[in-house]
């Protein structure tokens, strides 16, 4: 005869739940924080691009048209959005969990969180990297130039 193992369970105490109900109310403070700062990115685009375009002299030129600079910012934008709006899932499912006791819930609002660490770890890597790059692209640029 076969014992089935039984499934792992962890169960959560009060004093987590009221943790992680704290860190829900300042996920969702910072997740909403940065759907204004994604507004603000958005229209400080617009306004640059519209402000470089009409005013645009024949004796500055910066190189790249002035309407690309709206671009820059959206993709910014859109970059920045994807960690927000997990951030904030996370918080609603987490607010819903708590209130609800409802472990559906409470799976979605830890798969949120893990995909928005996730989504922050990539980018970190891609930024170091590029970092990374930089620094050997200037340092070869300064051995060049002094061997000159």
């Amino acid at each position: 005869m076969e014992n089935s193992p039984e499934p792992r369970r962890i169960e959560i105490s009060t004093s987590s739940l009221n943790h992680l109900n704290s860190t829900r109310k300042w996920t969702m403070f910072l997740s909403v924080l940065g759907f204004i700062f994604l507004g603000l990115l958005i229209i400080f685009g617009l306004v640059t691009s519209t402000f470089l375009t009409t005013f645009k002299t024949r004796e500055v030129n910066l190189g790249v048209p002035e309407s690309l600079f709206i671009v820059v910012f959206i993709v910014g934008a859109a970059i920045y959005f994807f960690p927000v709006f997990y951030l904030f899932r996370f918080s609603r499912n987490m607010r819903d969990a708590i209130q609800g006791i409802n472990q559906e819930k409470l799976d979605k609002a830890f798969r949120n969180l893990r995909i928005y660490f996730t989504y922050i770890g990539i980018l970190v890597i891609i930024v170091l990297s590029i970092y990374l790059l930089a620094l050997i692209a200037a340092g070869a640029s300064i051995s060049f130039l002094k061997g000159s």
